[in-house]
């Protein structure tokens, strides 16, 4: 703790390099002696989380520095032990005295692996059984696993997998609901995990009747998943240049189907990944080049309007400005980047490319429209402004008249 507060002693080496961190479930066994020998408490095994901590804070903090059968004796001074007040005897272990330094002989035996999936602590992951290798999939995988999911109370909602064939589907298509794709994306091959997914990411606020139950409205829900495979879309590097300019022409569409449909968060990763199969051009012909060219534009500024509806007015604003270094001219990246500058209140840029938007194309209806949004959110600042001003200089005036006023009280009382 670099206050010399807990001493940590390898007894035994452990495994591999990985430590546990605050979500994880750790196995252990230890032995707590005061400094005379007297043992105070013992366990063969017990489970505890991490963050959570168990029997005295100096366990906590020494196991996230320890390996998979590591063995250590720890030196833990009072503030890391039982403090001022010690402890009590209690359920058949001995007391603490105040101010006690403690010996613990501590072995770390296993630990189930927690993540947070939506790093909102919505949608957590703990590894039952560690899957194989590195790969996981990417969104548009096929994916075939067993599961079984289940209420807070253990009634099985739904079960699939089991009886024949594993339950097939596809990554980030909504087949399945949103906190299990997340989590399963994460998964490796033959890996088992259990899934905790709160009604956010889950079946919301309404009763669902699924398979074998009804889920109640605002129920938390709890998978078991084992992936027993799944094969991966294919990568940018994977395809030769006609591949790649079709896979981006692909990703593009569904990201347009998926903005007709209001649902511009998934509509806003297909052009993304439209764009990232195009990106590095440098080994296209001059006709792959210009096809390329052509769908980058397309696809960032579709990405663009995406990013307007989602309020992300700094990424839209960014989007616009690679179309316009690919094509300086284009009448809608001004017209999406001025909606997105009037939005961040960088008025006088929004001015800048309505302007110029309007000298090429002086007939365009939408950019018009947005010259008057612009003009009246301006007289609205400059109004604020007048305002802010105005009670700054009123306040300076009302202070000035007491200062001056204040001599004269003084002599007329004298």
């Amino acid at each position: 703790c670099k206050d010399g507060g807990i001493f940590k002693k390898i007894l035994v080496e452990g495994e591999k390099w990985e430590n546990p961190k605050d979500l994880d479930e750790v196995f252990v066994k230890y032995e707590a002696c005061l400094e005379d020998g007297t043992l105070i408490s013992k366990s063969d095994g017990v489970e505890f989380t991490v963050g959570d901590g168990y029997f005295c804070p100096a366990l906590a903090k020494a196991v996230k520095t320890m390996k998979k059968g590591e063995k250590v004796l720890l030196t833990v001074k009072p503030q890391y032990g039982f403090g001022e007040d010690g402890r009590p005897a209690t359920g058949g272990e001995c007391a603490v005295p105040p101010n006690a330094t403690l010996h613990i002989t501590l072995e770390l035996v296993s630990w189930k692996s927690v993540s947070d999936i939506t790093k909102d602590k919505k949608v957590l992951k703990k590894i039952v059984k560690e899957g194989e290798g590195y790969e996981r999939p990417n969104d548009g995988t096929v994916v075939q696993v067993k599961l079984i999911g289940k209420l807070p109370d253990g009634t099985i909602f739904i079960k699939k997998g089991y009886d024949e064939e594993p339950f097939e589907f596809k990554i980030d298509e909504e087949q399945v609901i949103d906190g299990l794709d997340k989590a399963v994306k994460t998964m490796k091959k033959g890996e088992n995990a259990l899934i905790t997914i709160q009604p956010e990411y889950a079946f919301g606020s309404s009763d669902s009747h699924q398979e074998l139950a009804v889920v109640p409205a605002n129920s938390t829900v709890y998978y078991e998943v084992e992936m027993v495979s799944f094969v991966k879309e294919k990568e940018s590097w994977e395809m030769d240049t006609p591949q790649k300019i079709e896979a981006a022409g692909k990703k593009k569409e569904e990201g347009n189907a998926l903005f007709k449909a209001g649902k511009f968060e998934r509509a806003s990763k297909r052009y993304e990944k439209a764009v990232s199969f195009i990106e590095y051009d440098s080994s296209f012909n001059d006709e792959e080049k210009k096809q390329a060219k052509l769908l980058k534009v397309n696809c960032n500024l579709n990405n663009a309007a995406s990013k307007l509806k989602l309020k992300d007015y700094k990424q839209a604003a960014k989007l616009c400005t690679k179309v316009l270094e690919l094509d300086s001219g284009n009448v809608k990246a001004l017209y999406r980047r001025a909606q997105a500058y009037i939005q961040l209140v960088d008025l006088d840029l929004a001015e800048a490319d309505i302007k110029k938007a309007l000298e090429i194309d002086p007939d365009n209806r939408d950019v018009k429209l947005e010259y008057r949004v612009l003009k009246e959110k301006i007289k609205e600042y400059n109004k604020r402004d007048a305002q802010f001003y105005g009670n700054i200089f009123a306040k300076m005036n009302k202070l000035a008249g007491k200062q001056e006023a204040a001599p004269m009280a003084i002599d007329s009382k004298a």
